[in-house]
């Protein structure tokens, strides 16, 4: 999919978004509503974002985590620790829907404008939603959080991994990512709520509560039994045979569901006589016998090429796939298929996975240099080129990063 400059046909078109927020659990959620035709203006500290430069790789002094979550928006730059510049955010969200950040807890009560004692006063219809590590009370309330650590304390970590490799964390940040979908889904539904009373609200959204959110089933599975998970590296804990497999030079993954899938599957392997086995006659028995059916899986697939069987066993009614690398799922012609892959000029970028038959949304442009639309953002909100002139020279809007540490 190529990118289109035309206007925003997208289900957002016409919400405007004040974004705040930088690294990655808020941008992944605004780039969302940015693909969706919001008008995302994402605002930088002096120094800019800093994932600009978690690389290598790098593209024009910028790396790819700030590329791959920050597509479609207008980029302004605001040194918000100056008054001069909350003021002019003040501006901003005057005609802003809502606003999003990531700062400390009490950072903008600190700058005198926060929420109930300002912002909800002010702007009554302004959605307001702020994103931390674990919330402003509790015991670890106030607390910073990066990823990694919130799947350690939060239990995601003692469940990934085996007891050879010891406990894991995600290959991908998820729980940033699954906050950034909440931050998507808490705002859409503040947007709903406030089309039935006219009224914005305040939204808490933490990278703790959506890690503890994502223990499924393990979670549930710990509240009925009071049985503590284990790791069991790719095996599910509830449903066998739900596991990867060695198979020929790669592996394999099976993901049998229920007691038909797996007769289907024991005939498409020449070895019926597995099904009728009182081992493995349902998915209590297989879940109790889980180590003696894999041995007799992997004796079946030691010779067979992963991706064939595969293939022929999902169009069997199997559920499996091949486990793929990232090139391979990135040039895959299903991912074409499904517009799964965004491209304009040198930009290539993951697609949007909601598809939608009237607002569809798209690639507007990608991802800006620091400030790029500052200029532009100002002249809307009704300042004059003088003003704007005097607002970068004397660093409040600031058009070259600064360099140093962030907030």
């Amino acid at each position: 999919m190529e990118a289109s400059q035309s206007t925003s046909t997208g289900a957002l078109a016409g919400l405007r978004v004040i974004d705040l927020t930088r690294v990655l659990g808020g941008p992944y959620g605004t780039q969302i509503l940015a693909d969706h035709g919001a008008d995302v203006i994402k605002i930088e500290p002096p120094q800019g974002d800093e994932v600009r430069d978690w690389g290598p790789p790098f593209r024009d002094g910028t790396a790819s985590y700030f590329v791959g979550v920050n597509r479609n928006k207008r980029m302004a730059a605001l040194d918000l620790a100056r008054p001069e510049a909350r003021e002019v955010l003040m501006r901003l969200l005057a005609t802003a829907d809502v606003l999003i950040h990531n700062f400390k807890t009490g950072t903008l009560e600190k700058w005198g404008i926060g929420y109930e004692e300002v912002l909800k006063q002010r702007f009554p219809k302004l959605i307001y939603c702020h994103i931390t590590g674990f919330g402003a009370d509790g015991p670890y309330g106030g607390l910073p959080g990066y990823d990694a650590a919130v799947q350690a304390m939060a239990g995601l970590m003692s469940i990934n991994g085996s007891p050879q490799t010891g406990p894991m964390r995600m290959g991908t940040p998820l729980v940033d990512l699954g906050m950034g979908m909440n931050a998507v889904i808490g705002i859409l539904l503040a947007l709903h709520h406030r089309h039935n009373t006219g009224l914005g609200q305040s939204l808490d959204i933490t990278l703790y509560d959506s890690a503890v959110s994502l223990l499924h089933p393990q979670g549930a599975n710990y509240l009925m039994s009071g049985k503590v998970p284990q790791l069991i590296g790719n095996a599910h804990p509830n449903i066998s045979p739900y596991d990867s497999f060695r198979c020929g030079e790669r592996w394999i993954f099976l993901a049998v569901g229920n007691d038909r899938q797996f007769r289907r599957m024991c005939e498409m392997m020449g070895a019926p006589h597995l099904a009728d086995d009182p081992r493995f006659t349902d998915n209590a028995k297989r879940v109790a016998n889980r180590d003696t059916l894999r041995a007799e899986l992997e004796h079946l697939f030691a010779d067979k090429d992963a991706v064939a069987l595969a293939d022929e066993l999902a169009r069997g009614g199997v559920p499996a796939g091949a486990v793929m690398n990232v090139g391979e799922v990135m040039h895959h012609p299903h991912t074409k298929q499904r517009d799964m892959l965004l491209e304009d000029g040198e930009y290539r970028g993951t697609g949007i996975p909601v598809k939608m038959s009237d607002s569809k949304p798209g690639l507007r442009w990608p991802p800006r240099g620091f400030n790029a639309d500052g200029a532009e953002i100002l002249r809307e909100a009704g300042y004059s080129d003088g003003e704007i002139a005097a607002l970068q020279d004397s660093g409040v809007s600031p058009v070259r990063r600064r360099k140093g540490g962030g907030e």
